[in-house]
């Protein structure tokens, strides 16, 4: 699955590159999910009827706000609305904000990398490597199902933070565990918009939340049978995971390398 996955990646990069060089490609194109496959998988704890209410096009849908149309994920359940291509080595930007509904928490994720099935991956989403999307965790790293990562982390009260200058470890259910927290805090507050610019080149992948560098991921793979297998492509998922939001732009690039700023 993966090697073909990584074909189709390559082959779909190529062809973009020949024909826009490093131009942006809208992956939300303003007006509509066309081109986004859509999935509800498990119920929010204590909201089992609102799950069962719940249609795809109601948790996934658009609406116009200030004469913006924006995508919307109501969050009333948990969810998937992911992309049909597949991608490596590129520079994706997204721009969100949260509403003002909540129903378990403010909780969402950017799962770059993403393979297989719906519903692999805690009941719901393909298995993915995740920037945290969550209010006061923008940015932190969550590794799901058996999915890997090497990065260089100062420890805190029984946690990983990433830190540049710390020392290289390596993440998974097998080794430190599936979470690595944000260098430091640069969401902005709730109700304004925060972009989230993720860089992924081969086997690296870069969070950065409003400009700053929160995150470098090494290494990026999956556990299997004990051995470490490359992961450097997939498609992408946003998920729906308990609150209102909203998304203004989501769009991508083919890049070869990460820039030198962006790397710390």
């Amino acid at each position: 699955m993966k090697q073909n996955l990584l074909f189709i990646s390559i082959i779909f990069l190529s062809f973009y590159s020949c024909q826009t060089g490093n131009s942006w490609q809208p992956l939300y194109n303003g007006e509509n999910l066309e081109n986004w496959d859509m999935h509800l998988g498990t119920p929010l704890k204590g909201f089992e009827e609102q799950a069962e209410s719940a249609t795809n096009e109601k948790v996934f849908s658009i609406v116009e706000e200030n004469g913006e149309k924006l995508i919307h994920i109501t969050g009333e359940v948990n969810g998937s609305l992911a992309t049909r291509d597949t991608f490596a080595n590129y520079h994706l930007q997204l721009e969100f904000k949260w509403g003002e509904e909540v129903y378990t928490s403010r909780n969402s994720g950017l799962l770059y990398h993403s393979f297989g099935d719906f519903g692999e991956a805690l009941g719901t989403w393909m298995v993915n490597i995740e920037c945290q999307l969550m209010h006061e965790r923008l940015g932190d790293t969550y590794l799901m199902n058996n999915t890997y990562c090497e990065t260089s982390v100062v420890e805190e009260d029984g946690s990983f933070r990433y830190d540049p200058a710390g020392e290289v470890k390596k993440f998974s259910t097998e080794h430190n565990g599936q979470l690595v927290k944000k260098a430091a805090d640069y969401e902005n507050p709730l109700g304004e918009w925060n972009t989230v610019d993720l860089y992924c080149v081969g086997s690296t992948a870069v969070h950065v939340v409003n400009g700053q560098t929160v995150m470098v991921n090494n290494n990026t793979g999956i556990v299997e049978n004990g051995s470490i297998k490359p992961l450097t492509s997939g498609k992408i998922q946003l998920q729906a995971e308990g609150a209102d939001l909203f998304i203004r732009t989501l769009k991508v690039r083919p890049i070869k390398e990460i820039p030198s700023e962006v790397l710390q």
